[in-house]
């Protein structure tokens, strides 16, 4: 089985009431701890690089480790451009072997947006691979993406048919309050994601699939085994899963998930490496942190994202 794109998987999703976890990949670990993970329940996947994981890793050494992870597994599994910043960047992975691709436009105006967006599509449909735009702003820090509190804002649903329209985008990201980081909320404060602008969008765009970014959850587990040996993840607070849940049984097909594996990686190594300060081979402490993402993202596609059994 090649990669796949998104259409089909999106397709079932919406349907189904349920998401597909789109997972960022860094090594080949982690892809190894999520894939592990998807054979065992038997869930369709979205493997997705930032532009700061290619500047690590390399692209052809991450498309290949996916293009592995497929004829090890058989699961059908996409891969995904995550914030891609402009057109030249998008081209260049459609050009490489992505199946999908993000072309991130928010931080420009409305036509701006429209105008990137749209000469994207144009190119990545020409061959074959399905682009996500994005409307609105996520306050957070994930790799070269950084949005203040003050230049944050949440999806105008009025924008949102016309947006889609005019681009021809396959899927949409939209800001209802969830954040990049591990950060998210303020301490003593409640989340609270605006279902009322997802459930306007859905009414506006019946039958769409709508992406969630920043949605790691900041599992306090991950985080206290971090903090017990050495580390000082302070107030870190996550999007609570059971909003996660409700979005992935409305209209949002795709949940975006990043903060939570570095932890569940960072975690396993660093609680490794307090009980066998001995140890010097990456391939003791990797193993620990591979298993750590693997228990991690069983957890997610059962208990939040209800994609178990679909692939």
């Amino acid at each position: 089985m090649p990669i796949v794109t998104t259409t089909e998987m999106f397709e079932k999703a919406y349907k189904g009431g349920y998401a597909i976890g789109a997972f960022n990949v860094n090594n080949m670990e982690i892809v190894q701890g999520i894939t592990e993970a998807a054979a065992e329940v038997n869930s369709p996947l979205i493997l997705q690089v930032s532009a700061g994981a290619r500047k690590y890793a390399k692209h052809v050494y991450l498309t290949k480790l996916v293009e592995a992870a497929v004829a090890d597994t058989g699961l059908p599994i996409a891969l995904h451009l995550d914030h891609g910043a402009d057109f030249d960047i998008c081209k260049s992975c459609v050009d490489g072997g992505f199946t999908s691709v993000m072309i991130d436009g928010s931080s420009r105006s409305f036509e701006d947006n429209i105008a990137v967006t749209r000469q994207v599509v144009e190119y990545a449909h020409d061959h074959g691979v399905v682009v996500e735009g994005e409307l609105g702003r996520l306050e957070g820090v994930e790799d070269d993406v950084v949005v203040s509190a003050e230049d944050s804002s949440y999806t105008r649903p009025e924008d949102v048919q016309e947006f889609v329209e005019r681009t021809g985008v396959d899927s949409l990201a939209i800001a209802i309050g969830t954040s990049h980081g591990a950060y998210k909320f303020k301490p003593g404060t409640k989340p609270q994601l605006r279902f009322d602008i997802l459930e306007e969008v859905a009414r506006r765009l019946p039958g769409f699939p709508i992406v969630l970014h920043g949605a790691s959850s900041v599992i306090p587990k991950y985080v206290d085994i971090i903090n017990a040996n050495g580390g000082k993840l302070v107030d870190a607070i996550g999007v609570p899963e059971d909003m996660l849940r409700k979005a992935a049984s409305m209209a949002v097909c795709k949940i975006n998930i990043d903060s939570d594996l570095r932890l569940a990686m960072t975690a396993g190594i660093r609680q490794h490496f307090n009980e066998h300060p001995e140890h010097f081979d990456p391939r003791q402490y990797l193993t620990v942190g591979r298993d750590y993402i693997r228990e991690l993202v069983k957890d997610k596609i059962v208990n939040v994202l209800g994609s178990d059994g679909k692939a």
